[in-house]
C-alpha cells in the first residue's frame, strides 16, 4: 500500500496534469479560432483584392474651344480616346488660309476621319492668332503652336497622354507645321509631320522674283523682311538631317504654290537624308477630291500607322 505522503503526491501530480491540460485545451481552441478567423479574413481581403484588381476605365475626353491666350482666335479643340494611356499620342491638325484668314472648323473633314481610322491617338485641332498688317505670320503663330504643345506637355499627366505628337497641316497650316517642327521642336517631340500644298521657300524665284499679285502679298504680310529672315521663315532653310519623318503632297497646276516648292523640298531631304515620301499630282491644284484624295488619306492613314 502507498502511504498517505505518495498519495498526496500523486494526486498533486495528477492536478497539475490536468491543469496543464485544460490550459492546453484552451490555448489549442484559441489558436483554432484564430486561425479560422484569419483564413476567413483573408479570403474577404483575397476576394476584395480581385475586385479591386479591375483595370479603371478611362472614359473619353473631349473638349471644344479651350483658351490659350487673350485673343479670340487662341483656342483649340481636343479629343482623347477612351483606355488611353500615357503612351497615347497627339495629331495636331492646323487649317489653312493664308495666314491671314481659315478655321479650325476647315480640318473637321481630316479630325474625322483620323477618330474613325485612328481610335487610339488624341487629337488637337487648333486655331491661332491671325496675321495683319502689324502682325507678321512668324514668329506670332508658331508661338501660337508653342503655347497649344507646352499645354498638352505641362498637363499630359492629367490628360492620360505622352508628350510625342505628330502634326497635319493644310496650305498655310502646312507651312507652320513644317516650320514648327523643323525649326521649333527643341525637345524632339514630333514623330512625324504631313504637308499638304504647304509653301516651304520664301527665297524660291518662283515667289521672289515673280510679278504675280498673290505672290507678293506674301511678303507685304511678312514686312517686307531680309533675305535672312526669310531663309529662317523657310522650310525648306530650316530642315536639318534630324528633322521628322516627313509627307509631302502637292499639286501641278496650283495657283498658289509653285510646283518648285514641293519639289524642292523634297530634293532638300532627299540631300539631308530625312525620312520623307513626296506626291505630286500633275494635274491637280491647290487641293483636290476624288480619287486623289482617297490617296492622300491612304498614304496618310500609312504614315501615321508606321511613325505615330
Amino acid at each position: 500500500m502507498k502511504s498517505n505522503f505518495e498519495l498526496f503526491t500523486h494526486r498533486r501530480h495528477l492536478a497539475r496534469f490536468i491543469s496543464r491540460y485544460e490550459l492546453f485545451m484552451k490555448i489549442l481552441k484559441i489558436f483554432f479560432y484564430l486561425s479560422f478567423f484569419g483564413i476567413l479574413f483573408l479570403s474577404c481581403s483575397n476576394e476584395d483584392s480581385e475586385i479591386n484588381s479591375e483595370p479603371e476605365i478611362i472614359e473619353a475626353y473631349e473638349a471644344l474651344n479651350v483658351s490659350y491666350g487673350l485673343d479670340n482666335n487662341q483656342v483649340f479643340d481636343i479629343y482623347l480616346p477612351e483606355n488611353r494611356t500615357e503612351d497615347t499620342k497627339i495629331l495636331f491638325l492646323i487649317h489653312g488660309g493664308s495666314w491671314v484668314g481659315g478655321d479650325k472648323e476647315e480640318m473637321n473633314g481630316v479630325k474625322d476621319y483620323i477618330l474613325e481610322n485612328h481610335p487610339s491617338l488624341g487629337i488637337v485641332n487648333m486655331n491661332y492668332t491671325l496675321a495683319g498688317a502689324n502682325s507678321p505670320p512668324v514668329p506670332m503663330q508658331t508661338d501660337d503652336i508653342s503655347e497649344v504643345v507646352n499645354y498638352i506637355t505641362t498637363n499630359k499627366s492629367s490628360l492620360i497622354v505622352s508628350d510625342d505628337i505628330g502634326f497635319i497641316g493644310v496650305s498655310a497650316g502646312a507651312h507652320l507645321s513644317l516650320l514648327w517642327s523643323y525649326a521649333n521642336d527643341t525637345n524632339n517631340q514630333v514623330a512625324m509631320v504631313c504637308s499638304i500644298v504647304g509653301p516651304v521657300n520664301f527665297t524660291d524665284p518662283a515667289y521672289y522674283n515673280s510679278t504675280n499679285p498673290v505672290y507678293q502679298s506674301i511678303y507685304l504680310l511678312f514686312g517686307n523682311p531680309s533675305i535672312p529672315f526669310l531663309e529662317s521663315a523657310s522650310p525648306y532653310h530650316t530642315a536639318t538631317a534630324t528633322s521628322p519623318p516627313t509627307l509631302l503632297f502637292y499639286g501641278g497646276q496650283d495657283p498658289l504654290v509653285p510646283s518648285s516648292q514641293g519639289i524642292d523640298l523634297d530634293s532638300q531631304l532627299t540631300n539631308l537624308g530625312v525620312t520623307h515620301e513626296f506626291t505630286f499630282y500633275e494635274e491637280e491644284g491647290h487641293g483636290w477630291v476624288g480619287q486623289n484624295l482617297e490617296d492622300t488619306f491612304t498614304k496618310i492613314s500609312n504614315y501615321i500607322n508606321q511613325y505615330l
